[in-house]
Protein backbone atom coordinates (compact mmCIF):
# COMPACT_ATOMS: atom_id res chain seq x y z
CA UNK A 1 0.00 0.00 0.00
CA UNK A 2 1.81 3.35 -1.14
CA UNK A 3 1.84 6.37 1.54
CA UNK A 4 -0.74 8.37 -0.12
CA UNK A 5 -3.60 5.49 -0.09
CA UNK A 6 -2.51 4.74 3.56
CA UNK A 7 -2.97 8.27 3.92
CA UNK A 8 -6.45 8.50 2.76
CA UNK A 9 -7.83 5.43 4.51
CA UNK A 10 -7.06 6.43 7.56
CA UNK A 11 -8.23 10.22 7.05
CA UNK A 12 -11.57 8.23 5.50
CA UNK A 13 -11.51 6.23 8.48
CA UNK A 14 -11.30 9.03 11.02
CA UNK A 15 -14.04 10.94 9.57
CA UNK A 16 -16.30 8.29 9.56
CA UNK A 17 -15.93 7.33 12.80
CA UNK A 18 -16.04 10.85 14.61
CA UNK A 19 -19.47 11.23 12.75
CA UNK A 20 -20.54 7.75 13.72
CA UNK A 21 -18.49 6.69 16.68
CA UNK A 22 -19.81 3.10 16.77
CA UNK A 23 -20.04 2.58 12.75
CA UNK A 24 -18.46 -1.40 12.34
CA UNK A 25 -15.15 -0.84 10.10
CA UNK A 26 -16.55 -3.49 7.69
CA UNK A 27 -19.43 -0.94 6.49
CA UNK A 28 -16.46 1.80 6.39
CA UNK A 29 -14.41 -0.45 4.35
CA UNK A 30 -17.76 -1.08 1.90
CA UNK A 31 -17.78 2.94 1.40
CA UNK A 32 -14.04 2.93 0.86
CA UNK A 33 -14.75 -0.25 -1.68
CA UNK A 34 -12.21 -2.11 -0.22
CA UNK A 35 -11.46 -5.00 2.02
CA UNK A 36 -11.88 -4.98 5.82
CA UNK A 37 -8.48 -6.52 6.31
CA UNK A 38 -7.11 -3.52 3.95
CA UNK A 39 -8.58 -0.73 6.24
CA UNK A 40 -7.09 -2.45 9.11
CA UNK A 41 -3.98 -2.96 7.63
CA UNK A 42 -3.82 0.86 6.78
CA UNK A 43 -4.12 1.55 10.24
CA UNK A 44 -0.52 -0.28 11.29
CA UNK A 45 1.56 1.61 13.23
CA UNK A 46 -1.65 3.84 15.14
CA UNK A 47 -3.53 1.51 17.09
CA UNK A 48 -3.33 -1.84 14.67
CA UNK A 49 -0.52 -3.91 15.41
CA UNK A 50 0.50 -7.81 13.03
CA UNK A 51 0.85 -10.60 15.47
CA UNK A 52 3.47 -12.69 14.02
CA UNK A 53 1.97 -15.78 14.93
CA UNK A 54 1.48 -19.21 13.14
CA UNK A 55 -2.41 -19.67 12.89
CA UNK A 56 -2.34 -22.57 15.44
CA UNK A 57 -0.08 -20.01 17.84
CA UNK A 58 -2.83 -17.91 17.62
CA UNK A 59 -5.77 -19.86 18.61
CA UNK A 60 -3.96 -21.56 21.77
CA UNK A 61 -3.67 -17.72 23.09
CA UNK A 62 -7.66 -17.57 22.61
CA UNK A 63 -8.65 -19.58 25.66
CA UNK A 64 -6.47 -17.19 27.66
CA UNK A 65 -8.07 -13.92 26.91
CA UNK A 66 -10.95 -14.08 29.34
CA UNK A 67 -14.49 -13.37 28.99
CA UNK A 68 -14.84 -12.04 25.29
CA UNK A 69 -17.29 -11.45 22.70
CA UNK A 70 -16.16 -13.62 19.54
CA UNK A 71 -17.84 -12.63 16.23
CA UNK A 72 -18.13 -15.03 12.83
CA UNK A 73 -19.94 -13.39 9.69
CA UNK A 74 -20.86 -15.27 6.61
CA UNK A 75 -21.60 -13.34 3.86
CA UNK A 76 -25.62 -12.63 5.06
CA UNK A 77 -25.49 -13.53 8.98
CA UNK A 78 -23.35 -12.25 11.56
CA UNK A 79 -23.35 -14.28 14.89
CA UNK A 80 -21.86 -12.34 18.31
CA UNK A 81 -21.50 -14.58 21.21
CA UNK A 82 -19.80 -13.93 24.81
CA UNK A 83 -18.61 -15.99 26.89
CA UNK A 84 -14.77 -17.87 27.49
CA UNK A 85 -13.17 -19.53 24.96
CA UNK A 86 -12.88 -23.75 26.33
CA UNK A 87 -9.69 -25.50 25.60
CA UNK A 88 -8.43 -25.74 22.23
CA UNK A 89 -7.74 -29.22 20.94
CA UNK A 90 -7.43 -30.38 17.16
CA UNK A 91 -3.87 -30.61 14.97
CA UNK A 92 -1.91 -29.03 12.57
CA UNK A 93 -4.38 -27.66 9.93
CA UNK A 94 -7.85 -27.46 12.35
CA UNK A 95 -8.32 -25.81 16.02
CA UNK A 96 -11.35 -27.19 17.87
CA UNK A 97 -12.99 -25.42 20.95
CA UNK A 98 -15.85 -27.22 21.62
CA UNK A 99 -17.90 -25.90 24.62
CA UNK A 100 -21.71 -27.05 23.13
CA UNK A 101 -24.07 -24.00 24.20
CA UNK A 102 -20.90 -21.78 24.67
CA UNK A 103 -18.15 -20.45 22.14
CA UNK A 104 -18.16 -23.81 19.81
CA UNK A 105 -15.83 -23.03 16.76
CA UNK A 106 -14.27 -25.61 14.42
CA UNK A 107 -11.00 -23.43 12.83
CA UNK A 108 -9.35 -23.57 9.63
CA UNK A 109 -6.00 -22.66 10.07
CA UNK A 110 -5.17 -22.59 5.97
CA UNK A 111 -7.70 -19.63 5.35
CA UNK A 112 -6.27 -17.54 8.43
CA UNK A 113 -3.27 -15.13 5.99
CA UNK A 114 -3.45 -11.99 8.41
CA UNK A 115 -3.85 -11.96 12.29
CA UNK A 116 -3.75 -8.30 14.35
CA UNK A 117 -4.46 -6.63 17.53
CA UNK A 118 -6.44 -3.75 17.27
CA UNK A 119 -7.08 -0.87 20.05
CA UNK A 120 -10.08 1.43 19.22
CA UNK A 121 -11.51 4.36 21.25
CA UNK A 122 -14.78 3.88 22.65
CA UNK A 123 -16.86 6.93 22.78
CA UNK A 124 -17.33 8.30 26.25
CA UNK A 125 -20.33 9.12 28.38
CA UNK A 126 -21.28 11.34 31.18
CA UNK A 127 -20.85 8.95 33.64
CA UNK A 128 -17.29 7.16 32.87
CA UNK A 129 -14.39 8.40 30.70
CA UNK A 130 -13.47 7.27 27.14
CA UNK A 131 -12.25 4.00 27.07
CA UNK A 132 -10.12 1.52 24.67
CA UNK A 133 -11.68 -1.35 23.13
CA UNK A 134 -9.22 -4.35 22.48
CA UNK A 135 -9.59 -6.87 19.72
CA UNK A 136 -8.29 -9.90 18.18
CA UNK A 137 -9.05 -10.09 14.52
CA UNK A 138 -8.03 -12.56 11.51
CA UNK A 139 -8.31 -12.36 8.10
CA UNK A 140 -8.06 -13.89 5.27
CA UNK A 141 -5.67 -13.78 2.25
CA UNK A 142 -8.55 -11.28 0.56
CA UNK A 143 -8.97 -9.37 3.53
CA UNK A 144 -11.87 -10.96 5.07
CA UNK A 145 -12.42 -11.17 8.27
CA UNK A 146 -12.30 -14.82 9.16
CA UNK A 147 -12.60 -14.47 13.26
CA UNK A 148 -13.08 -11.68 15.36
CA UNK A 149 -12.80 -11.61 19.27
CA UNK A 150 -13.54 -8.62 21.67
CA UNK A 151 -12.12 -8.29 25.26
CA UNK A 152 -14.72 -7.40 27.66
CA UNK A 153 -13.15 -7.75 30.95
CA UNK A 154 -11.53 -4.27 32.73
CA UNK A 155 -8.76 -4.97 33.71
CA UNK A 156 -7.21 -6.99 30.45
CA UNK A 157 -6.43 -9.95 30.96
CA UNK A 158 -2.36 -10.22 31.25
CA UNK A 159 -2.44 -12.42 27.78
CA UNK A 160 -3.58 -9.59 26.28
CA UNK A 161 -0.69 -7.53 27.20
CA UNK A 162 1.55 -10.58 26.50
CA UNK A 163 0.24 -10.43 22.80
CA UNK A 164 0.60 -6.53 22.24
CA UNK A 165 4.34 -7.01 23.24
CA UNK A 166 4.84 -9.16 20.68
CA UNK A 167 3.08 -6.95 17.82
CA UNK A 168 4.91 -5.24 14.74
CA UNK A 169 4.17 -3.01 11.91
CA UNK A 170 4.51 -5.72 9.43
CA UNK A 171 1.85 -5.43 6.59
CA UNK A 172 0.01 -8.02 5.15
CA UNK A 173 0.17 -8.71 1.15
CA UNK A 174 -3.60 -9.30 0.26
CA UNK A 175 -5.09 -10.22 -3.02
CA UNK A 176 -8.52 -9.63 -5.04
CA UNK A 177 -10.78 -11.81 -4.22
CA UNK A 178 -12.81 -13.03 -7.45
CA UNK A 179 -16.45 -13.58 -7.54
CA UNK A 180 -17.93 -17.15 -7.45
CA UNK A 181 -19.32 -17.92 -10.89
CA UNK A 182 -21.83 -20.23 -11.42
CA UNK A 183 -21.06 -23.87 -13.81
CA UNK A 184 -23.13 -25.94 -15.20
CA UNK A 185 -24.38 -28.92 -13.18
CA UNK A 186 -22.52 -32.12 -13.83
CA UNK A 187 -23.43 -35.41 -13.38
CA UNK A 188 -22.57 -37.51 -10.52
CA UNK A 189 -24.27 -41.01 -11.13
CA UNK A 190 -22.85 -42.81 -7.38
CA UNK A 191 -23.91 -39.73 -5.70
CA UNK A 192 -26.88 -41.38 -4.30
CA UNK A 193 -25.63 -44.12 -3.38
CA UNK A 194 -22.68 -43.15 -1.14
CA UNK A 195 -25.34 -40.34 0.08
CA UNK A 196 -27.42 -43.21 1.17
CA UNK A 197 -24.42 -44.78 2.24
CA UNK A 198 -23.28 -42.23 4.55
CA UNK A 199 -23.14 -43.29 8.77
CA UNK A 200 -21.51 -39.89 9.85
CA UNK A 201 -22.51 -36.85 8.77
CA UNK A 202 -18.83 -35.45 8.92
CA UNK A 203 -18.21 -37.89 6.14
CA UNK A 204 -20.56 -35.29 4.07
CA UNK A 205 -16.97 -33.12 3.32
CA UNK A 206 -15.35 -36.15 1.64
CA UNK A 207 -18.42 -36.90 -0.12
CA UNK A 208 -18.70 -33.52 -1.74
CA UNK A 209 -14.65 -33.69 -2.93
CA UNK A 210 -14.64 -36.48 -4.18
CA UNK A 211 -17.16 -35.80 -6.71
CA UNK A 212 -16.01 -32.18 -6.92
CA UNK A 213 -19.34 -30.27 -5.73
CA UNK A 214 -20.23 -27.39 -4.11
CA UNK A 215 -22.95 -28.05 -0.98
CA UNK A 216 -25.66 -26.42 -3.13
CA UNK A 217 -25.14 -28.38 -5.98
CA UNK A 218 -25.02 -31.63 -4.01
CA UNK A 219 -28.67 -30.27 -2.84
CA UNK A 220 -29.75 -29.75 -6.38
CA UNK A 221 -28.19 -33.06 -7.69
CA UNK A 222 -30.32 -35.32 -4.93
CA UNK A 223 -33.65 -32.83 -5.13
CA UNK A 224 -36.51 -35.08 -4.47
CA UNK A 225 -34.64 -38.17 -2.72
CA UNK A 226 -32.41 -36.49 0.12
CA UNK A 227 -33.27 -32.36 -0.10
CA UNK A 228 -36.14 -30.55 -0.83
CA UNK A 229 -35.74 -26.32 -2.01
CA UNK A 230 -38.38 -24.24 0.15
CA UNK A 231 -39.51 -20.96 0.08
CA UNK A 232 -36.97 -18.58 0.98
CA UNK A 233 -39.38 -16.76 3.42
CA UNK A 234 -39.46 -20.71 5.34
CA UNK A 235 -36.34 -19.70 7.50
CA UNK A 236 -38.02 -17.11 9.16
CA UNK A 237 -41.08 -19.82 9.69
CA UNK A 238 -38.68 -22.44 11.01
CA UNK A 239 -37.08 -19.69 13.62
CA UNK A 240 -39.98 -18.81 14.26
CA UNK A 241 -41.83 -21.80 15.57
CA UNK A 242 -38.42 -23.35 17.44
CA UNK A 243 -38.87 -19.94 19.36
CA UNK A 244 -42.66 -20.45 20.29
CA UNK A 245 -41.70 -24.28 21.11
CA UNK A 246 -38.38 -23.55 22.76
CA UNK A 247 -36.94 -26.18 20.42
CA UNK A 248 -33.48 -25.65 21.19
CA UNK A 249 -31.34 -25.56 17.83
CA UNK A 250 -27.68 -25.32 16.69
CA UNK A 251 -27.20 -22.24 14.55
CA UNK A 252 -24.24 -22.29 12.48
CA UNK A 253 -22.33 -19.37 10.66
CA UNK A 254 -19.05 -19.71 8.55
CA UNK A 255 -17.00 -17.68 7.24
CA UNK A 256 -13.90 -18.39 5.22
CA UNK A 257 -11.71 -19.82 8.04
CA UNK A 258 -14.09 -20.64 10.74
CA UNK A 259 -17.46 -22.40 12.02
CA UNK A 260 -19.15 -21.06 14.83
CA UNK A 261 -21.98 -22.72 16.21
CA UNK A 262 -24.74 -21.52 18.72
CA UNK A 263 -27.00 -24.44 20.67
CA UNK A 264 -29.76 -22.63 23.05
CA UNK A 265 -33.56 -22.23 22.38
CA UNK A 266 -33.88 -18.92 20.45
CA UNK A 267 -35.74 -15.89 21.37
CA UNK A 268 -38.31 -14.44 19.40
CA UNK A 269 -37.12 -12.92 16.32
CA UNK A 270 -36.78 -9.32 15.64
CA UNK A 271 -37.41 -6.80 12.47
CA UNK A 272 -34.97 -4.01 12.51
CA UNK A 273 -33.42 -2.02 9.57
CA UNK A 274 -34.77 -4.86 7.18
CA UNK A 275 -32.55 -8.01 9.12
CA UNK A 276 -33.85 -10.53 11.01
CA UNK A 277 -32.54 -10.53 14.09
CA UNK A 278 -32.10 -13.09 17.60
CA UNK A 279 -31.41 -11.14 20.45
CA UNK A 280 -30.34 -13.48 23.55
CA UNK A 281 -28.66 -13.43 26.71
CA UNK A 282 -25.71 -14.26 25.56
CA UNK A 283 -25.78 -14.25 21.62
CA UNK A 284 -26.64 -12.70 18.96
CA UNK A 285 -27.43 -13.52 15.41
CA UNK A 286 -28.39 -10.54 12.45
CA UNK A 287 -29.56 -12.46 9.59
CA UNK A 288 -30.25 -10.27 6.19
CA UNK A 289 -31.97 -12.65 4.83
CA UNK A 290 -34.17 -10.37 2.20
CA UNK A 291 -30.84 -11.24 0.21
CA UNK A 292 -30.87 -15.15 0.63
CA UNK A 293 -31.64 -16.66 -2.89
CA UNK A 294 -31.89 -20.41 -1.77
CA UNK A 295 -33.27 -22.64 1.29
CA UNK A 296 -33.01 -26.18 0.93
CA UNK A 297 -33.68 -29.08 3.70
CA UNK A 298 -31.38 -31.57 3.57
CA UNK A 299 -31.33 -35.39 5.05
CA UNK A 300 -28.12 -37.29 6.16
CA UNK A 301 -28.27 -40.42 7.02
CA UNK A 302 -26.18 -41.34 9.90
CA UNK A 303 -26.11 -44.59 13.05
CA UNK A 304 -28.57 -42.75 14.83
CA UNK A 305 -31.17 -42.71 12.22
CA UNK A 306 -30.60 -39.39 10.34
CA UNK A 307 -30.11 -35.63 10.69
CA UNK A 308 -32.28 -32.88 8.85
CA UNK A 309 -30.69 -29.45 8.50
CA UNK A 310 -32.22 -26.10 6.84
CA UNK A 311 -29.32 -24.51 4.31
CA UNK A 312 -29.58 -21.18 3.05
CA UNK A 313 -27.61 -19.62 0.73
CA UNK A 314 -26.92 -16.12 -1.48
CA UNK A 315 -27.35 -15.51 -4.89
CA UNK A 316 -23.53 -16.63 -5.50
CA UNK A 317 -24.08 -20.08 -4.00
CA UNK A 318 -22.63 -19.93 -0.82
CA UNK A 319 -23.61 -20.97 2.65
CA UNK A 320 -25.13 -18.06 5.08
CA UNK A 321 -26.83 -20.21 7.48
CA UNK A 322 -27.14 -23.87 8.69
CA UNK A 323 -29.89 -24.86 11.50
CA UNK A 324 -30.02 -28.28 13.05
CA UNK A 325 -31.83 -29.02 15.95
CA UNK A 326 -29.52 -30.16 19.21
CA UNK A 327 -28.69 -33.60 19.36
CA UNK A 328 -26.43 -35.33 21.60
CA UNK A 329 -24.31 -37.89 19.83
CA UNK A 330 -25.76 -41.67 20.04
CA UNK A 331 -29.68 -40.11 19.99
CA UNK A 332 -31.90 -40.27 17.42
CA UNK A 333 -32.78 -36.50 16.06
CA UNK A 334 -35.37 -34.60 18.25
CA UNK A 335 -38.97 -35.97 17.22
CA UNK A 336 -40.33 -32.70 17.85
CA UNK A 337 -37.75 -31.05 14.81
CA UNK A 338 -38.90 -33.02 12.17
CA UNK A 339 -42.38 -32.87 13.28
CA UNK A 340 -41.24 -28.85 13.12
CA UNK A 341 -39.93 -29.42 9.88
CA UNK A 342 -43.40 -31.26 8.24
CA UNK A 343 -45.41 -28.72 9.11
CA UNK A 344 -43.69 -27.01 7.16
CA UNK A 345 -43.86 -29.05 4.35
CA UNK A 346 -47.56 -29.25 4.53
CA UNK A 347 -47.65 -24.95 4.68
CA UNK A 348 -46.38 -25.22 1.29
CA UNK A 349 -48.20 -27.72 -0.32
CA UNK A 350 -51.51 -25.92 1.01
CA UNK A 351 -50.09 -22.69 -0.51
Amino acid sequence: MIPSQQIAIIEAFDAARAAQPRLPAIEIAERLSISEGELQAARLGRDVWTLPLSPSDIAAYLPQLGRVKALTRSRLAVLEQTGDYPELSGGEHTGLLLDPGGLDLRLLYTNWHWACLIRDPMPATSAEEAQWRWSLQIFNQHGCAVHKCFALENPLPRPWGALAALGTSNSPAFTQSLPRLKRPLHEAPTLASEWGAMRDVHQFFALLQRHHLERIEANQLMEGRYTRTLPVNALETVLQNASLRALPLMLFVASPGCVQIRTSTLPTPQRARGWLNLFGEQFTLHLDDTAIDQVWQVSKPNRDGGVTSIEAFDAEGSLVLQLYAERQEGHAERREWRQLLDELGSQEAVA
